[in-house]
């Protein structure tokens, strides 16, 4: 493969921003960051201004290109979702199965272990349920929410040896400490989430090993003077935390008054995508009932959100604007803090990573994507 440089005029590594440098593409992969003035020989594509930054990452992704995670999930299904996110800025992904039967489950961890070094953007699953809260359901189908047990646990264990990563959004209403410790222990990533557990609950889930907390302030308890919640537990607790910065799942002030309360490095920005993800749709189907795509957001036809009409370079855009962080802060929370919580290394831009990168205009539109190296007709 031909050495492909890349200009900008600024380059954000993950962390920081280099000012006049250039990236340079050799067999798929980061061989230099280096300043323009030293650029080795080769083909070099100067991009219009804007920002090159690391390929965004995303931990949670319901569906996309027009196809949900479900109980009928295929190798096909997750390159489809996977090369839709790519598209959109997300080259690296952790598609996410709601609550559903075992048999759903067993179906998409095996199509998972099966998409491992095979479908480009795929770092693993995400399992938000289905032992979560019956008090704190969202869109998730009440009927199969249930208590983990020892079946769970033991196809948990051994779908990690198969998988890069795995994370597991549960309640404390309905998984036990020592059933949170064995999955951390096996490396498993036990995400609190869609719980009314007290702020106590959740400290005890967080000592057996919970170091994360699902889409934060949303379908949870709540931050109170006397009762804290899981809210006041994830921000007084140094546990990764996700967010949808859409602004409509999470008021300004609120992520705000989050950001201010939490060390930086532990919020991450999530899409928390449905099938509507990267096509037109503008209605499908969800446990057997009818998400609206309507005025930017997702709804059943009662009014719960159920997910978001939401891509990374959107979410960090009106983090930008909106929230009023800095370029770096925000482009951080879609790039390298989520590749941080799940220990996986992408990003960042340094010699040896794969060459995941995006291009995003002076208002932080998504213009160009690079995934290994290749180019991707970007969906903006």
């Amino acid at each position: 493969m031909e050495r492909l440089i890349l200009t900008a005029a600024r380059v954000f590594d993950g962390t920081a921003f280099h000012e006049n440098h250039a990236i340079v593409l050799e067999q798929g992969r980061i061989s230099a960051l280096c300043p323009i003035a030293e650029l080795p020989e080769g083909q070099v594509i100067e991009l219009p201004g804007g920002t090159l930054a690391p390929g965004l990452v995303d931990l949670q992704v319901n569906g996309g290109g027009g196809v949900m995670l479900d109980g009928h999930t295929t190798l096909d299904t997750l390159a489809t979702i996977c090369a839709a996110h790519a598209r959109l800025g997300a080259t690296t992904i952790l598609p996410t199965l709601i609550t559903d039967t075992r048999a759903a489950t067993q179906t998409v961890l095996a199509a998972g272990i099966a998409a491992v070094s095979r479908v480009p953007g795929f770092a693993g699953l995400h399992l938000e349920g289905p032992h979560l809260d019956p008090k704190r359901p969202g869109c998730h189908p009440s009927d199969r929410i249930r208590p983990m047990d020892q079946d769970d646990i033991e196809t948990l264990l051994e779908a990690k040896t198969g998988l890069p990563a795995l994370i597991v959004t549960l309640s404390p209403a309905n998984a036990t400490p020592e059933q949170i410790a064995r999955l951390s222990e096996a490396g498993i990533v036990v995400s609190l989430g869609h719980s009314e557990c007290t702020f106590d609950q959740a400290q005890e889930a967080i000592a057996a090993g919970a170091r994360m907390v699902t889409h934060l302030f949303n379908a949870m308890s709540q931050l109170g003077s006397r009762e804290p919640g899981l809210v006041g537990g994830a921000l007084a607790t140094p546990v990764s935390t996700g967010l949808i910065a859409d602004g409509i799942h999470v008021h300004p002030e609120s992520i705000r008054l989050a950001l201010a309360a939490k060390r930086q490095g532990e919020i991450f920005l999530v899409s928390d995508a449905m099938a509507c993800a990267g096509s037109d749709l503008t209605e499908f189907t969800l446990a057997g009932r009818r998400i609206l795509r309507r005025g930017g957001a997702l709804r059943l036809e009662d009014g719960t959100l159920a997910g978001a009409d939401l891509s990374l370079p959107e979410a960090v855009r009106f983090m930008i604007e909106t929230v009023g962080v800095t370029p770096e802060q925000a482009l951080a929370m879609a790039t390298r803090i989520p590749a941080e919580a799940i220990g996986a290394p992408v990003g960042r831009i340094a010699p040896g990573l794969a060459g995941d990168l995006v291009h995003l205009d002076e208002d932080w539109r998504l213009t160009e994507v690079w995934q290994g190296g290749q180019a991707k007709s970007p969906i903006a």
